[in-house]
């Protein structure tokens, strides 16, 4: 069973910068579409960022779009979101989903004001 697991997340000030990876435990073949999704507290998950294959176009929410990047290394299985300019906004659990695999468990990002 391919499974994924996200790290990277952490404590940082307004206007910091972390950056996040996803580890896939095995390769996805095909189409599939992978990405980041991100739940505060109180509201909906909501889609980040998502990278298709293999035509490889991205997406960004408007939220965050200019500020973070998404990125990948497939020799590896890693999917990365680089973060910049962080806002107290961008705090939640942020999850790795690919759509033939499913999702990973989440890291926590706390942007401090």
């Amino acid at each position: 069973e391919v499974q994924l697991e996200e790290s990277g997340g952490g404590v940082v000030e307004a206007g910091g910068s972390l950056r996040l990876s996803c580890a896939a435990s095995g390769s996805t073949f095909g189409d599939y579409t992978i990405g980041w999704w991100r739940q505060a507290p109180g509201k909906e998950r909501e889609g980040v960022s998502c990278l298709s294959y293999p035509d490889g176009n991205t997406w960004y929410s408007d939220s965050v779009k200019g500020r973070f990047t998404i990125s990948s290394d497939n020799a590896k299985n890693m999917l990365y979101l680089q973060m910049n300019s962080l806002k107290p906004e961008d705090t939640a659990v942020y999850y790795c989903k690919n759509s033939e695999i499913g999702w990973g468990q989440g890291t926590q990002v706390t942007v401090s004001s």
